[in-house]
């Protein structure tokens, strides 16, 4: 039996299904027509084969993009907000690693681009945890325990 249907604000449900395609598309060009550029993300102290990385990052990428676009109206879509927002954290060192290496990767050829680029980091975890309930969900669950 489908979970219940609950009621949504329709900017953020849309905001939440947009970042869900968004991802679709990161993670499909993780597989395809970007590997090579995500390949110069991964950090070099890494212990993994970067390519092997790329494609596990490409997976996880495809599989919260559709767990984004399939929750937008049940309740679990929090927990997949939380987990997003979680990924995003977890991605973060790459980001990084392009700025210290001073590597060259999606048209970020200037350490000033690559800081820039920094920023916008959080506003992808604020946007999941906001667009999906996490952030509210989560500060519930806090006073519920305290």
């Amino acid at each position: 039996m489908p979970a219940p249907a609950l009621p949504r604000r329709p900017l953020r449900a849309t905001f939440q299904v947009l970042l869900g395609l968004t991802l679709l598309f990161a993670g499909t060009s993780h597989l395809t027509t970007a590997r090579q550029e995500f390949r110069a993300q991964v950090p070099t102290w890494v212990p993994l084969d970067p390519d092997v990385v790329v494609v596990a990052s490409g997976i996880v990428e495809l599989t919260l993009g559709l767990a984004l676009v399939l929750a937008w109206r049940y309740p679990w879509r929090a927990l997949v907000g939380g987990v997003v927002a979680l990924f995003f954290v977890a991605i973060f060192p790459g980001n990084i690693s392009q700025l210290v290496t001073h590597t060259d990767a999606f048209g970020l050829d200037t350490d000033t681009a690559r800081v820039v680029r920094l920023f916008f980091q959080p506003v992808l975890v604020l946007w999941a945890l906001w667009s999906t309930g996490a952030w509210r969900a989560g500060r519930a669950w806090w006073r519920g325990r305290h």
